[in-house]
C-alpha cells in the first residue's frame, strides 16, 4: 500500500503479535485531507496488536465505523474497521477476504465496560456480527440520537451532524470506493476512514446533553438497546417487519 507521510503502520504476519512495516511519527495533514493530524494513527492487518488492544481496553467509550464492499449483508464483505478513543488515537483494521474472527477487536466490542459509538449503528452492528461473529454491546448511535434530539433539522448524515455540533467539515469523497483492495488503500481512503471516527465521541456528548435537556435521554437509551435486534432482522432480510404494508415480507 502507499504510505501517507508520517503514517504509523503496524500489522501481522502469522500471529497477532508480530508486526511489519515501520513505526513513524503521527500522520501529518496531507493534500488528501483537510483535517489536522490525529495524535496517533495505525493500520493493522486482521486484528489489533497487544499494545493497542490494551490502550483501548481502559477507555469509557470507543468510536467505531466500518467499510464494506456494499450494503447487503451476506453478499458484501466487511473490509475495514476504524476505531478512535477520546485521546484521538485512531486505527484502521484491514480484514482479509474470508476472515471470520478478530479476537482482540471482539473483546473490545463485547466489553460491557466500553460504550461503542457509531453513526447508523444498525449497519455496522450487523456487519460485525455477519462477518466476525461479534455481538456489540453496549452502544450509542449518533444517527438515532440526532433524529431524537435535532428535530429542527431533516439532515442527520454524519457530515452534517459533525459540522453543526463540532464545527468540522468532513470530506466524504472516498465514501463510495473500492474497499476490497485492503492491501492497497489510497491515502484519500485512509484519511476518509480516520475522519469518520475522530469526531464521533464529541458529537455523542453534545447529543446526550441535548437529549437530556429535551427529556428524551431515557427514550434514546431504549432505542439503542433495540439496535442489535434491528441489525439481526436486516441480516435475515426482514425489512418491513414493523410496517403496515402488503409488500416485501408478507
Amino acid at each position: 500500500m502507499e504510505n501517507p507521510a508520517g503514517l504509523i503502520v503496524l500489522g501481522r504476519e502469522g500471529g497477532c503479535g508480530s508486526t511489519w512495516g515501520q513505526s513513524r511519527s503521527p500522520m501529518a495533514a496531507t493534500p488528501t485531507s483537510n483535517l489536522p493530524a490525529p495524535a496517533r494513527f495505525a493500520v493493522f492487518d486482521g486484528d489489533l496488536d497487544e499494545e493497542w488492544a490494551a490502550l483501548y481496553a481502559g477507555v469509557r467509550a470507543l468510536a467505531v465505523d466500518t467499510e464494506a464492499m456494499g450494503l447487503i449483508h451476506g453478499r458484501d464483505r466487511l473490509c475495514l474497521v476504524q476505531l478512535c478513543d477520546d485521546h484521538d488515537n485512531v486505527c484502521c483494521i484491514r480484514l482479509s477476504r474470508g476472515q471470520a474472527e478478530a479476537p482482540r477487536l471482539r473483546g473490545l466490542m463485547e466489553s460491557p465496560a466500553i460504550e461503542k459509538v457509531f453513526h447508523f449503528a444498525r449497519f455496522d452492528v450487523a456487519a460485525l456480527a455477519e462477518n466476525l461473529a461479534i455481538t456489540v454491546q453496549p452502544l450509542f448511535c449518533t444517527k438515532v440520537a440526532s433524529r431524537l434530539a435535532r428535530t429542527y433539522s431533516p439532515r442527520h448524515g454524519l457530515k452534517e451532524v459533525v459540522q453543526e455540533l463540532v464545527g468540522v467539515e468532513l470530506d466524504k469523497q472516498a465514501q463510495s470506493s473500492d474497499w476490497g483492495r485492503v492491501e492497497d488503500l489510497s491515502d484519500a481512503q485512509l484519511a476518509y476512514a480516520a475522519g469518520d471516527v475522530r469526531y464521533l465521541l464529541p458529537v455523542r456528548d453534545h447529543l446526550e446533553a441535548m437529549l437530556r435537556r429535551e427529556q428524551r435521554w431515557d427514550l434514546a437509551q431504549r432505542c439503542f438497546t433495540c439496535v442489535p435486534v434491528m441489525a439481526d432482522l436486516d441480516r435475515l432480510r426482514f425489512h418491513l417487519l414493523f410496517e403496515h404494508s402488503t409488500g416485501g415480507n408478507r
